[in-house]
């Protein structure tokens, strides 16, 4: 079969999988045609070759600048991707001039390409499906640190300089296809950044992972955005998903999410026909009653409502330090944890101060306090577990383990997890009361956290290299037994685990795990029911504080943050408590 022969049986193969009706003809917004006595904004030209997070690419750029900015008065931004569409410039022209939107600094951007060394004999490497089709934050940041400051660099041709809007609230993002979907993931992983959004024929499918948008709307705590969706009935079909079905999908997550949103569906394919008449209308609707910032909905979903208090966010309680790690309470509420590479403790008392406790040679680290009020912790460089009495005297318990995390269980045992590396099979060991050493389980990758039921006849262990959280059934004399994988969490596009750290259990018998998301809670049964981000993006570790054990304290990194809850946690040193029945 001849090249010729081969081409043209791709060409029609190519064309029976992505045929399209014809467009439909919709009705022309007035916004969208030049209007006498509007004065012209103007739209100028760059190209951008020297980005660090997209190594190697080339494209171009355009910046509108409508005609009312000065200069000495930071303007709104819209950021389009795939460059100027729907007749942008004249429609923000129009609307600038009637008042329906700010003064905005349109910002439009083409997908990358590496150029190849020889165009004659070699294909450039498309770089817009990578840019835009997957999860994660690479193309946020790509705007925010190289294409916003590149463009901030420029002036205008009477000589204006050009400055934008740090305000997230001043800030919009759009796209079509493949390009709505990257606006959507700009603002998810950076609502601070970009609060609205204009999503055309949006690619919610599976090409890269961005299918997985309506479960993750739906567990997390609502963030301040507001979406405007168009999609048509007769959009693509394809081996990855279907257009249609998934922006539906996509809008009625965004609803029972609590999320300003509004849509209009119509019959036309995967085209930007009916986009470009519904573009002045939903700039309106985008900006509208703009300064006044985009505030959170309430979610529908009802492990969010049983837990979120209105109106309480997270409070940084300290930072500073070096990693903060093994976070613990004690009887009267206070949390202790630590500052890993200085070798410190500190404690947060009842009135929020951080104190630090006297070093200790030993360099221990992760607490755990038992029912009579003494602290336990895990010393990596002497491979100790060490218990410290209410005055600070340190009593070694058990030597020759080389411990992560433990927990002590009411009767006196206590369980060690003893990771080998990132990747290999670490050990999980029994310290009876009366020091016996028992290995009660080998094989996980990196056994991390480690936390009891609320009724102690269980064990769940985090295994940090993978998605996994363990369960076992603890016998009556301590050891273990049916191991299974048990809780799923949510592994971000960037990282190959959840890195599950620490985790603790609450009265309704809710698992709360540190991951790389933040807060993953889980039900009985195992399954991620909401996720909870914290400012500091990665959790370390997690317990319950304060004097009704209903304030939540988090690790992360070189920060400790808090937050109160409407449900109080369990602590090991407490009876076994019988939570309620798991629902099915």
């Amino acid at each position: 079969m001849n090249k010729l022969l081969i081409a043209l049986l791709l060409l029609i193969s190519a064309s029976q999988i992505f045929a399209q009706p014809a467009a439909i003809s919709y009705p022309v917004d007035s916004a969208s045609i030049e209007q006498p006595g509007v004065p012209k904004g103007e739209v100028l030209k760059f190209t951008f070759e020297n980005s660090a997070i997209f190594p190697g690419t080339w494209r171009e750029y355009w910046v509108y600048v409508p005609a009312q900015y000065r200069a000495d008065k930071p303007a709104c931004v819209y950021v389009g991707q795939d460059g100027i569409q729907w007749k942008a410039p004249t429609v923000f022209d129009n609307l600038i001039y009637r008042n329906e939107m700010p003064v905005t600094i349109g910002v439009f951007v083409m997908h990358g390409r590496v150029r190849a060394a020889n165009g004659t004999v070699a294909n450039d490497r498309f770089n817009r499906s990578f840019e835009y089709d997957g999860l994660g934050d690479a193309y946020a940041r790509f705007i925010l640190e190289e294409i916003l400051p590149a463009v901030e660099k420029q002036k205008t041709t009477d000589g204006r300089a050009i400055h934008l809007s740090k305000n997230g609230n001043d800030r919009a993002i759009g796209g079509l296809s493949s390009g709505a979907v990257c606006a959507f993931t700009a603002a998810w992983e950076k609502p601070a950044e970009f609060s609205r959004v204009f999503s055309a024929i949006g690619t919610y499918i599976g090409l890269r992972g961005t299918d997985d948008y309506p479960t993750l709307i739906r567990k997390y705590e609502p963030k301040p955005l507001r979406f405007f969706l168009q999609d048509g009935s007769n959009d693509l079909n394809i081996y990855a998903g279907d257009w249609w079905m998934a922006n539906q999908t996509m809008e009625r997550a965004l609803t029972f999410s609590g999320y300003e949103v509004t849509h209009v569906w119509g019959e036309d394919g995967h085209n930007g026909n009916h986009g470009t008449s519904i573009f002045p209308a939903a700039m309106r609707w985008l900006w509208k009653d703009w300064p006044k910032p985009i505030t959170t909905g309430a979610s529908k979903n009802k492990y969010l409502s049983e837990l979120l208090i209105p109106g309480q966010d997270w409070e940084l309680v300290g930072e500073g330090y070096g990693f903060t790690e093994g976070t613990a309470a004690n009887a009267k509420g206070e949390v202790f944890f630590q500052d890993i590479p200085g070798s410190k403790t500190y404690k947060i008392g009842l009135d929020g101060k951080v104190t630090m406790l006297p070093l200790d040679a030993k360099k221990a680290s992760v607490n755990c306090f038992d029912a009579d009020g003494k602290r336990y912790t895990t010393a990596a460089a002497t491979k100790q577990i060490i218990r410290y009495d209410a005055n600070g005297k340190a009593t070694v318990v058990a030597n020759d383990i080389d411990g992560n995390d433990l927990v002590v269980a009411k009767n006196g045992n206590i369980y060690v997890t003893a990771p080998d590396g990132s990747e290999k099979p670490g050990k999980l060991i029994l310290i009876r009361p009366n020091g016996e050493k028992v290995i009660v389980d080998e094989g996980i990758k990196y056994p991390n956290g480690v936390a009891l039921t609320p009724d102690q006849t269980q064990l769940y262990v985090t295994e940090s290299a993978s998605k996994w959280v363990w369960i076992y059934s603890i016998n009556a004399d301590g050891t273990l037994t049916n191991k299974q994988r048990y809780g799923w969490l949510h592994v971000p596009d960037d990282a190959g685990n959840a890195w599950s750290d620490g985790l603790k259990s609450d009265t309704a018998g809710r698992v709360y795990v540190t991951s790389r998301l933040g807060i993953q809670v889980m039900d009985q049964l195992g399954r991620v029911n909401a996720i909870i981000p914290i400012p500091g993006g990665q959790a370390s570790n997690v317990c319950f504080g304060g004097p009704g054990f209903d304030v939540l304290y988090v690790s992360s990194r070189d920060k400790i943050y808090r937050r109160k809850l409407k449900t109080r946690g369990i602590n090991p040193f407490e009876m076994p408590y019988r939570p309620m029945q798991p629902g099915l």
